[in-house]
């Protein structure tokens, strides 16, 4: 099974060229830390509530993407809440778990890196997929909780929620009218705690830009 930094890095990733759908640099970050807390909860090792999260069993998971963050939480000696988490995982950690979970996509036989030149000076990284039907499985995945009323399951719940806070599902269905879609988005938004928090902490981080770009106090 993947990762959900490994599923959402795939849904980023052009298909035919593997270059990068582009989004802030910040929305990725956090979507990164958010993606680790999902897998570190969906793993039995932390629990969130709105104040807090915390360890509930410090034992590594054997995922070299997953054990430092929960090492860092473990370490830390008083509770801090998920959207705190978020934020420092998004600055700290995110830069090494994306490659980490590039080269696992690798490792798996899903996409090929490729080094080539900008203008013949700038050393540039692309990942065209090998393996479709992975990246498929995700996205027929997301579509089957989206276009429907049925009951979600809980992990497709909290991808999505991902997948929101990248904004990319106008990517992932070009045919569809999103808009459409977003009371059932919003309702399965509010089904995740750490989806919601993600979504918070992005919009924290766009507001401390927007007031420093504005001069304003925060």
């Amino acid at each position: 099974m993947l990762t959900f930094t490994e599923e959402i890095l795939l849904l980023l990733l052009d298909d035919k060229d593997g270059s990068f759908v582009p989004i802030p640099k910040a929305n990725l970050g956090c979507a990164i830390g958010g993606a680790v807390l999902m897998d570190l909860a969906f793993d039995y090792r932390i629990d969130t509530d709105p104040e807090s999260l915390v360890v509930t069993d410090p034992a590594p998971t054997g995922n070299p993407m997953l054990d430092p963050t929960l090492a860092k939480i473990a370490a830390q000696g008083q509770a801090t809440d998920t959207r705190t988490w978020i934020r420092v995982l998004s600055v700290e950690d995110a830069p090494a778990i994306r490659e980490q979970a590039l080269q696992s996509l690798v490792a798996r036989g899903i996409v090929v890196q490729r080094e080539e030149r900008v203008m013949w000076a700038f050393r540039t990284r692309r990942y065209p997929t090998i393996d479709g039907n992975v990246e498929q499985e995700v996205k027929l995945r997301i579509g089957e909780v989206l276009f429907s009323d049925d009951i979600p399951d809980p992990r497709d719940v909290a991808l999505i929620g991902l997948v929101d806070a990248c904004d990319i599902l106008r990517e992932i269905f070009p045919d569809r009218d999103m808009e459409q879609c977003r009371p059932r988005i919003d309702q399965l938004r509010k089904m995740d705690l750490i989806g919601r928090e993600l979504a918070q902490a992005i919009a924290d981080i766009e507001h401390t830009v927007m007031m420093s770009l504005s001069g304003a106090p925060y």
